[in-house]
């Protein structure tokens, strides 16, 4: 990969998606999400603590991460209003922008729980970088104060932003005096980019830039700071730096350890940094780290982090199913890092598994009332994991919501000569480069026909780029009705150079096969087993359609039929798969073992449906995987 990237994505705020799958959600995501997040962010006093009125001995503490969590409901808002304007919406947001700015300190800095700390006589700043998520939190406030200048042109939260990031600068770094320390939890690294991006201030690049290269660096920080607080570093709960990717300077790191956001955090601010700079080796490093997730630690649905106990990774292919983690915030980091990824070179294979993410394991967070919330995303359950109204530690809804309300974003991207699309949705594109209106016509994912419209000031010559997915085996394209058979895709796109006129209709068709999916025999725990995925939709079988307990008696043969029906009363309107299988019929005599005996198998009508809307009806089991 070059070290810059050649695409620069569309913002999300030059389209409009019009489609039967993103659509409605982006609708609930402002109708309802929103104002759920804020309603209980006000309930759990996380808005309450930037009042700075807690007192010690009080009830109700402010956490070490609430901040974070209103950080990200102001991001999403901000991204709502910024394609649905919204005057209550733009209110609300003003008034808890003014709270967190009252609640600043002289010299910048910003924590609800350590000021509060601080005034009880318990000053503890930036003695727990560990585990205390001063940055992180830091991080995000930076993050949502971008989003909310980009969306409004207002510098309130900004300006509080940038009066934290340099004292954050004045605080950290290789100089005399300075802190040579960096976060347990990455975020701080990619918010700093997104911000001298926004600000021109070179400062806030080379603070980033030096909380990636310090990462790991020796002696360890968490060692030095360890110590200061009076514990032996031997005890730090996970036992192993690992767990924060601080194990290793980032250069040398090749396979992807511990908690899986932090990780994704890290990775893509590593992106971010290597075009920004020109480093090629944070690109190298990246390469070998993706490869590391994708090709032996992700699961089917784009999920990541089979373990509990880190929220994370273990070993290479362990992918279990009923008691798989895969934290919606995992996926989420998934889309992001695989979204900057795609922006070097435009190579399919990112945006493959951008769109696994995006269309299973990412959305599958949030139910489609928009009121209710994963935290984990397993791919069985015996009926007793379901959605809930909040967390303890919440940072997924706000950070699925913030997802839905940019999903445009991550659709189109231009480069010097044209325009690149990744993903396919009943739509409208302004590519104001070009002086192009791009308009997509198509019932995708049910459907893999794509109707692409051009709309053009003038008549002009650019390539239009178009992804054929690695999910597809055939394709074929129509311009204004007659064939095109002039080029084959390159690392997963079709170049189509001409000179384009208004009125031009491109016609993709791609084929969207129900197929059954198998595992590298290294997944021990999915050998002989296979799941159905059909274009960029993996399915499962729910208890609701299918009668039968448990659901494992259930086999798929490997020749099995499908058929698919689009069905626009279930679920919010999905294509369902129908198709014969088998199930064991077995007679048991009541014990818990007995001797074997061969199984019969009789023939059974099931019905598949999308993974992402699981657990949407009465509460029953689920399964993905299935013997064949």
């Amino acid at each position: 990969m070059a070290a810059q990237r050649k695409l620069s994505p569309l913002p999300f705020t030059h389209v409009k998606l019009a489609d039967r799958f993103w659509a409605p959600r982006i609708e609930v995501n402002c109708a309802v999400t929103l104002p759920k997040e804020y309603a209980m962010c006000e309930a759990t006093g996380r808005i309450a603590a930037f009042d700075l009125k807690w007192q010690k001995g009080d009830p109700n503490p402010p956490h070490v991460f609430w901040d974070s969590d209103v950080a990200k409901w102001i991001e999403a808002a901000s991204y709502a209003l910024a394609t649905h304007p919204d005057p209550r919406l733009d209110e609300l947001l003003n008034g808890v922008i003014a709270r967190i700015a009252k609640a600043q300190q002289r010299d910048g800095y910003l924590n609800t729980h350590y000021i509060v700390f601080e005034r009880a006589g318990l000053d503890r700043r930036w003695t727990n970088l560990r585990d205390n998520h001063e940055l992180y939190c830091a991080g995000h406030l930076i993050e949502a104060a971008v989003a909310h200048y980009q969306a409004t042109g207002k510098r309130a939260l900004l300006d509080v932003g940038c009066r934290y990031a340099d004292y954050i600068d004045s605080v950290f770094g290789r100089g005399e005096g300075k802190l040579r320390g960096y976060c347990g939890h990455e975020e701080i690294e990619l918010a700093l980019v997104k911000l001298y991006r926004v600000t021109g201030e070179e400062r806030y690049l080379k603070l980033a830039q030096y909380f990636v290269d310090e990462r790991g660096q020796q002696p360890h920080y968490f060692d030095i700071e360890a110590r200061r607080r009076g514990e032996d570093p031997a005890r730090f709960h996970f036992r192993t730096y690992a767990y924060n990717q601080s194990h290793l300077p980032v250069r040398e790191q090749s396979v992807v350890t511990g908690h899986a956001v932090r990780a994704m955090y890290l990775y893509s601010a590593m992106a971010d940094l290597a075009n920004e700079t020109g480093d090629a080796s944070l690109l190298t490093a990246c390469e070998r780290l993706w490869h590391s997730v994708v090709g032996e630690r992700m699961y089917l649905t784009g999920g990541i982090g089979p373990s509990a106990s880190n929220e994370g990774f273990t070993v290479a292919y362990d992918l279990p199913d009923e008691t798989a983690y895969a934290e919606t915030c995992a996926a989420i980091g998934v889309v992001f890092w695989n979204h900057r990824l795609l922006q070097f070179d435009g190579d399919g294979k990112y945006a493959d598994v951008m769109e696994r993410a995006l269309y299973n394991g990412t959305i599958s967070g949030v139910s489609l009332d928009g009121a209710k919330f994963f935290y984990q995303n397993p791919l069985a359950s015996r009926g007793d994991h379901h959605r809930q109204d909040w967390f303890d530690c919440a940072c997924c809804p706000p950070n699925i919501a913030r997802l839905i309300a940019s999903v445009g974003g991550y659709f189109y991207s231009t480069d010097a000569q044209g325009v690149w699309v990744h993903l396919y949705a009943s739509s409208e594109a302004d590519v104001g480069a070009l002086g192009l209106k791009i308009r997509q016509t198509t019932s995708y994912p049910w459907d893999g026909r794509v109707k692409i419209e051009m709309e053009l000031d003038q008549p002009r010559a650019f390539t239009l780029h178009l992804r054929i997915p690695g999910w597809c085996e055939r394709h074929t394209v129509h311009i204004n009705r007659t064939r095109y058979a002039d080029g084959q895709p390159v690392n997963g796109y079709l170049a189509i150079r001409r000179e384009w006129r208004s009125g031009d209709e491109v016609v993709l068709d791609l084929e969207m096969l129900a197929r059954l999916m198998q595992a590298n025999p290294s997944v021990r725990q999915m050998v002989g087993r296979v799941a159905v995925q059909r274009g960029p939709v993996v399915y499962c079988l729910e208890s609701a359609d299918n009668p039968v307990s448990p659901l494992d008696r259930i086999t798929l043969p490997l020749d099995m039929a499908w058929s698919v029906e689009y069905r626009p009363e279930l679920l919010g309107g999905v294509a369902v798969l129908h198709g014969e299988a088998r199930v064991d019929d077995i007679s048991w005599s009541g014990g818990l073992y007995e001797p074997a005996r061969p199984i019969r198998r009789q023939p059974i009508e099931i019905t598949a449906v999308p993974y992402c809307v699981w657990d949407n009806r009465a509460p029953g089991e689920m399964r993905v995987w299935f013997r064949s």
